[in-house]
């Protein structure tokens, strides 16, 4: 296998320089994002995340307040979605729960895709390097998921902190394999040629050529991974291995739900929705970006 640098020192045949990819990348993804399937990716997602950064406004009731109301049904004085069997009013639970799922995703994606990124690049100098960072992602996909939150929840306890290492940890493969396909692809481009020949060094154009021309799919992982994420969450609440009541998280509220569903199914239904409107808005963007960027 051949490394990055040694791709980037061969045959010096002169080749049209690299357009400007940056402001045309500017545009192909404001143009993606002005179809109306990104628009209605965007005010769903931005319903939710509004619903979230509002939940102090919104919600009647402090999440963690407790009634005299246990189970009471929808459209209740003072408890429009109900309450559950501790008397604690839903539409509260389910507003701030959105709350602590949009902090945990937005920290624990960027966080996978970072690490990801960086052991691509380090498997992008050197053959040996890029067979071990290889070896690494191969174990992490072969990891059953549920293991590792097990296993991390076991270390470290229930909290923030370990659902937000598991769900990095479960998106550092997809990020880095994306990142080192797209920097195989692009070294072999004429325009790599070009700078070479030019003068520029390797790590040169790695950064200021490569890199930018293979981030385009990086943009659509962020989008689906923001996905994933939101069930990852949602599966380690559902289980008891995520944050630790009585904090609210959507997971949490719809695990409390089951023992309840033939009485009071609304229960369930908030949770649900929520979680459903919040992936279906991040697929509709994921899409529209991808179907951009294969044109």
């Amino acid at each position: 296998m051949t490394s990055t640098a040694d791709l980037l020192t061969g045959d010096p045949t002169p080749a049209a320089p690299e357009p400007r990819r940056r402001t045309r990348n500017r545009h192909r993804y404001r143009s993606a994002l002005s179809t109306a399937r990104a628009r209605t990716g965007l005010v769903l997602v931005g319903a939710v995340i509004l619903a979230g950064l509002l939940a102090p406004l919104l919600a009647g009731h402090g999440p963690t307040e407790q009634s005299g109301q246990s189970l009471a049904g929808l459209g209740t004085p003072g408890h429009p979605l109900g309450t559950d069997d501790l008397g604690r009013d839903l539409l509260s639970r389910i507003l701030y729960g959105i709350r602590a799922d949009l902090g945990i995703i937005t920290i624990a994606v960027p966080l996978g895709a970072v690490l990801g990124c960086l052991l691509a690049l380090a498997a992008a100098t050197h053959p040996v390097a890029d067979t071990v960072v290889q070896r690494v992602f191969d174990l992490m996909l072969a990891f059953p998921g549920l293991i590792l939150a097990l296993a991390v929840t076991a270390i470290l306890g229930p909290g923030r902190l370990p659902v937000v290492l598991v769900i990095a940890l479960a998106e550092i493969p997809a990020f880095g394999r994306l990142l080192r396909g797209g920097i195989l692809v692009q070294r072999e481009r004429e325009y790599v040629t070009a700078a070479r020949v030019g003068g520029s060094s390797a790590r040169r154009v790695l950064v200021r050529h490569i890199l930018p021309n293979a981030a385009d799919p990086l943009i659509v992982q962020i989008a689906l991974s923001l996905t994933v994420a939101v069930f990852i969450e949602g599966a380690m609440s559902f289980l008891g291995v995520g944050i630790r009541p009585p904090e609210p998280t959507l997971g949490a509220v719809l695990s409390q739900s089951m023992p309840y569903l033939a009485q009071t199914p609304h229960f369930a239904a908030g949770p649900l929705i929520t979680v459903t409107v919040l992936v279906l808005g991040l697929s509709l963007i994921a899409e529209a970006l991808n179907r951009e960027i294969r044109r």
